[in-house]
């Protein structure tokens, strides 16, 4: 079993990654564009005048504010959150760093 790894192998798994994310980009890319097209009849007639539209100021009533102890929940329930999110980050982080590390002290034993 062994742990080396040919650099022509990783370049050409490399050139296969980049190649496919391509033609992924390109096929995400290939649809029929959305633009309306003028239609010939109707731009012949004559420019008629626009009569626009008419708009009224209307006063909106003031919405009710939210209660505290709602506004309490939503702040707790979001710190809770964000610090269960960093723990994960925090433990994926150190197993990969602690990883690269033994990786590493073994490549320099050798």
């Amino acid at each position: 079993m062994s742990d080396c790894v040919n650099v022509t192998e990783v370049t050409t798994a490399a050139g296969w990654i980049a190649g496919l994310a391509i033609v992924a980009l390109i096929a995400t890319g290939w649809r029929k564009p959305a633009r309306a097209t003028a239609n010939p009849a109707r731009a012949r007639r004559p420019r008629r005048a626009n009569p626009g539209v008419e708009v009224a100021a209307v006063d909106t009533p003031i919405g009710v504010s939210t209660p505290w102890y709602r506004r309490l929940w939503a702040l707790v329930a979001g710190s809770a959150l964000a610090l269960w999110v960093g723990a994960a980050t925090a433990t994926i982080i150190g197993f990969g760093g602690a990883y690269l590390v033994i990786t590493l002290t073994r490549m320099l034993k050798r």
